[in-house]
């Protein structure tokens, strides 16, 4: 959703961010298999679930498969 960890621990940081359904402020909050992640973005909103994670850091199309867009009824 942003290109630098920095950048989403402001986001996290400044409440724009929820995990299922609850606002998360702790940019260090794990997150599961499973759980919702509602993050505010500009004037967009995203609604992810986590299906998976990564052995290591990647690149933007190497995360495409680790999340569902929620709103969009499938993956992304």
């Amino acid at each position: 959703m942003v290109k630098a960890r920095t950048s989403a621990a402001a986001l996290v940081s400044a409440g724009h961010v929820r995990i299922n359904g609850v606002r998360e402020t702790s940019p260090g909050h794990g997150v599961k298999i499973g759980d919702v992640l509602t993050i505010a973005l500009d004037r967009n909103v995203r609604v992810l679930r986590v299906t998976g994670f990564a052995e290591r850091r990647g690149d933007a199309t190497s995360v495409r498969g680790l999340y569902d867009d929620v709103e969009a009824g499938g993956r992304s």
